[in-house]
């Protein structure tokens, strides 16, 4: 690819610039000989080329692309793609719906047979014009068909937030925004905040009209489900935002932020237990899929709160109780076994449960008589899986009913469960304080939602015992080394949970100290107190 090449506007039109000469807008299929996509001239009989794409052939289909594209010729652009069908509409949408008038597109310098290319355009609506830039890439495969080397046609293509569905438009914003504060009237932006970017928007699109704003005008991807909340690109207009107070903790969010920006992948909530205010969320990385929240993943070991919680109150294990702890346990034919095989020979549940012993809780699974005796302990004592009305979309855990070796794993946190940050630091907090309050980002009252609630407590004796082994587990068990730095009255719980097609682990940790309840997950991070330990300790201590 030419150094320097650049597509741009001259008079007021696309037009292309290469080189330093100026072209107008032209018939781009007329100067290639031919359509891109299924037909390029040749005669049916002619040679269809194969093979990888070579360095020249990724630099001149781009360059035409891009020339196609910015010279305002979608049906030209579309047909140097394997996928004109559905790149013409979206490349013609992108004059017509994004009201995109000017453009200059800078291509860089080929890696493989991916392009990468900065895109400085204007946009205009209503009288308001204002620039707007941002970087994407394209890769240029060979044709299936024609052997010709096209572009691979994705509506990233246009712009890398732009996914399959959904669409780029400018205009009045569907709903206004909104200055949203933390509950102690901070201002949470998510430039300052990059997790809460998702959140932000999903409160803005429920509570824009709510918190009493004017709507702007701005550049937006609007997705395809009318679920997923528009992501602005671009204000062109502010409006006037309304004031959204949240259950948000400025000081703790920042903390959570940069605890998960250490690792590749990883979520972390924390809510109060008294309340069930979420006081953060974070994610790394930070603007993708909002895991911390919506999440569904096996918890490991942390589920352990939960077990225990079943079998205390069905009188079959107390924390002081001699519990045996083997180095392996069979049930129904499925082996389970410890974590580097250890056993302990004269354990109670507290050092089986601080010690994260799997083969402990198995051996109980007969005395239960009930298989389901797990999923009821989840849903109607923790919570679980009862569409909680958070204020934004979340996934409220998963315990599915299940029989013999399946069972077993959920003891342990393995098979079926699900969950995700925020499940398990409510599972935490449930077990401080004895009763499920359900966690909530903004006050009920502002639009009158049902708060989900449990069917019953935690009796105070049961309540004590969990919190009491949490206790140990802090002070001399697994989460000892995390837990070192966090002061006040604290506890907490490690996982590991193993992923199928994944050699190590992903890393699980929950925790309190005093009023304030965190659970954290590191995908790949091996044990608990490793990874995902450090992370709830680190916003453990930014609490009160």
């Amino acid at each position: 690819m030419r150094s320097g090449a650049k597509v741009a506007v001259v008079g007021g039109i696309f037009a292309v610039v290469v080189g330093g000469v100026g072209y107008g807008a032209y018939n781009i299929l007329d100067d290639l000989g031919g359509g891109g996509g299924g037909t390029d001239g040749r005669s049916a009989s002619a040679e269809v080329k194969t093979g990888p794409v070579t360095e020249e052939e990724i630099g001149e289909a781009s360059k035409e692309f891009l020339k196609a594209w910015a010279s305002g010729d979608s049906a030209a652009a579309s047909q140097l793609t394997n996928n004109a069908g559905e790149a013409g509409p979206a490349l013609a949408a992108y004059r017509e719906e994004a009201h995109v008038t000017e453009a200059v597109i800078t291509p860089g310098r080929a890696v493989g047979s991916k392009v990468p290319y900065t895109v400085k355009a204007t946009v205009s609506f209503g009288g308001k014009s204002k620039p707007w830039s941002y970087a994407s890439e394209l890769t240029v495969v060979r044709g299936l068909t024609t052997g010709r080397p096209l572009v691979d046609w994705a509506p990233a293509v246009i712009h890398p937030d732009l996914a399959d569905g959904a669409s780029l438009r400018t205009g009045e914003a569907s709903a206004p925004a909104i200055e949203a504060v933390d509950h102690n009237g901070k201002v949470l932006t998510k430039e300052k905040y990059p997790s809460l970017g998702p959140v932000l928007d999903a409160l803005r699109e429920k509570y824009g009209e709510k918190a009493g704003g004017t709507a702007g005008v701005e550049t937006r991807i609007e997705s395809a489900d009318g679920k997923t909340p528009d992501k602005t690109l671009l204000t062109l207009s502010k409006g006037r935002p309304g004031k959204l107070v949240t259950t948000l903790d400025a000081g703790i969010q920042a903390a959570a932020e940069a605890a998960v920006k250490r690792f590749g992948q990883a979520s972390v909530v924390a809510v109060r237990p008294s309340t069930g205010a979420i006081r953060a969320i974070a994610n790394s990385p930070a603007n993708g899929f909002n895991a911390a929240l919506q999440g569904k993943q096996a918890p490991g070991s942390t589920m352990k709160i939960v077990t225990a919680a079943m079998l205390i109150e069905k009188g079959l294990a107390s924390a002081n109780q001699p519990i045996e702890c083997p180095k392996n346990a069979m049930y129904q034919g499925r082996t389970f076994h410890n974590l580097g095989g250890f056993d302990i020979p004269r354990g109670t549940l507290t050092t089986s449960f601080a010690r994260s012993c799997n083969t402990a809780f198995i051996k109980l699974i007969d005395d239960t008589k009930d298989d389901a005796a797990l999923a009821k302990e989840a849903r109607e004592v923790f919570g679980i899986g009862l569409n909680w009305q958070t204020g934004v979309v979340t996934s409220d855990g998963s315990v599915p009913e299940a029989t013999g070796g399946e069972a077993a794993a959920q003891y342990i946190g393995q098979g079926t469960v699900q969950m995700n940050a925020l499940n398990m630091a409510s599972i935490t907090a449930t077990a401080r304080t004895g009763t499920f309050r359900q966690p909530i980002i903004v006050d009920r009252d502002l639009d009158g939602r049902t708060i989900a609630t449990a069917a019953r407590s935690l009796s105070p004796n049961v309540s004590r015992q969990l919190t009491e082994m949490m206790r140990q587990t802090a002070a001399w068990g697994t989460a000892k080394a995390a837990m070192s730095t966090v002061g006040g009255d604290k506890g907490a719980k490690t996982g590991s949970a193993e992923v199928d097609n994944q050699e190590t682990s992903d890393s699980w940790f929950t925790g309190f100290s005093n009023d304030l309840a965190a659970a954290a997950v590191v995908k790949a991070g091996g044990h608990g107190g490793d990874a995902a330990g450090p992370v709830v300790a680190a916003v453990l201590r930014a609490g009160p």
